[in-house]
């Protein structure tokens, strides 16, 4: 056993520790969520969600389970507690995740490893075949800033970058919390070749096409992958950029797949467009963390805000469960991100965005809610824990 007082450390938008029981609140409210919204329905009988511990990947698993009784299956890379270090935040909301699941006698089961690998797709199919069977639903939520790639052994390392030339905007200084000016250059072509390899479409199809070869694919069954589009202020770091060129190939082979499992099972695959949250990856993101702090203020103003587990309620609740057409675009994309993008919120976003300044961030901005959601994000002030009391950090489930 291993109790220790633990307190937050980070360095600007990176979190080095977490708090198990911090996440565990986190994950027990999404269950309240869940329950909340939707009224309990058996009618999934068996879904992998590959990305599965922190964000969007860990409200899909959520709601799944909570949701529609859904045994689950969850695929996620996350350090394990050692020598006193605690374990990543992903780690711990796994913990939460299992042990709330057996109480209220829910089947889950989780593999801890890269997804990129051969071998865990190896692992997840010999777990589906012996303790669950074909699956209805397939979640791709893989976040990742690197990926071997299991055929080559090429070492892939995305970038956050524009494309053709330098990007200079104003953006958020995490240390200092100074509004300044940041200038990026542009990727070079291996940098854009390197991000497609992380962060497009090569390694979602082959999840799917494995599944298929083994059987392990319902018949309807769906497969959804989570993408971004945002406003035109960040399209020259995100949709433009490097990022934009992954989420492309992204999408393409979101059309390629709808192709191929609806003509073999009758199935589809998607795209769903989420809203802006706040997620490691996404405060690493210059321009970034400035959009979120405005753009919460505004949409926390209009009673519209939403937290990745309310996206999940609405996908799976209206979409999935309810089949509403009307959440898909032209391109068949499905879009939960359309109150981020009316044109009032974007119209007033604008406004603050050249208002804002270092003396007025706080006031201009919830610049003060997005730095409690990315404590939030390890288990840090968090509402009803007591911070002061030791805790047990040498979980597992």
């Amino acid at each position: 056993m291993a109790q220790q007082v633990i307190q937050q450390r980070k360095r600007g938008f990176i979190g080095i520790n977490a708090h198990p029981e911090g996440c565990r609140h986190n994950v027990e409210e999404q269950i309240a969520r869940v329950r909340h919204a939707v009224p309990r329905d058996r009618g999934m009988a068996n879904a992998l969600i590959i990305g599965a511990s922190t964000g969007y990947g860990l409200a899909s698993r959520i709601a799944a389970a909570w949701g529609y009784g859904a045994r689950t299956l969850g695929i996620f890379y996350e350090r394990p507690p050692k020598e006193g270090a605690t374990a990543t935040a992903g780690y711990y909301n796994t913990v939460a995740f299992h042990d709330a699941a057996r109480r209220d006698g829910l089947v889950a089961a989780s593999i801890n490893g890269d997804a990129f690998s051969d071998e865990v797709k190896r692992q997840a199919a010999e777990v589906l075949g012996r303790d669950f069977g074909p699956l209805d639903l397939v979640i791709y939520s893989v976040a990742s800033p690197r990926r071997v790639h299991p055929r080559t052994g090429a070492i892939h390392d995305s970038a956050l970058k524009p494309i053709g030339r330098p990007f200079t905007s104003k953006s958020i200084d995490l240390r200092s919390e100074q509004i300044v000016e940041v200038t990026i250059p542009p990727a070079d072509p291996k940098e854009i070749e390197d991000t497609i390899a992380v962060m497009g479409g090569e390694d979602w199809r082959t999840w799917i096409e494995m599944l298929m070869s083994e059987g392990l694919l319902a018949r309807g069954a769906r497969t959804l992958a989570y993408s971004y589009i945002g406003p035109r202020v960040t399209w020259p770091i995100y949709r433009d950029g490097t990022i934009g060129r992954a989420k492309q190939d992204l999408e393409r082979t979101a059309r390629e797949l709808n192709l191929l499992v609806g003509e073999r099972l009758g199935g589809a695959a998607r795209i769903s467009v989420n809203k802006a949250v706040v997620t490691q990856a996404s405060a690493a993101i210059p321009v970034v963390p400035l959009y979120l702090s405005i753009l919460f203020r505004v949409m926390k103003e209009r009673g519209t805000d939403e937290a990745p587990i309310d996206q999940m309620v609405r996908l799976f609740r209206d979409y999935l469960a309810g089949g509403d057409s009307s959440l898909l675009d032209d391109e068949g994309r499905v879009r939960l991100d359309a109150w981020e993008l009316e044109p009032d919120v974007q119209a007033a976003v604008a406004n603050l965005w050249l208002e804002v300044t270092s003396d007025n961030l706080y006031h201009l901005s919830d610049f003060a809610g997005f730095k409690r959601a990315f404590d939030n994000l390890f288990g840090f002030n968090v509402e009803g824990v007591d911070y002061s009391a030791p805790v047990e950090t040498n979980l597992t489930w």
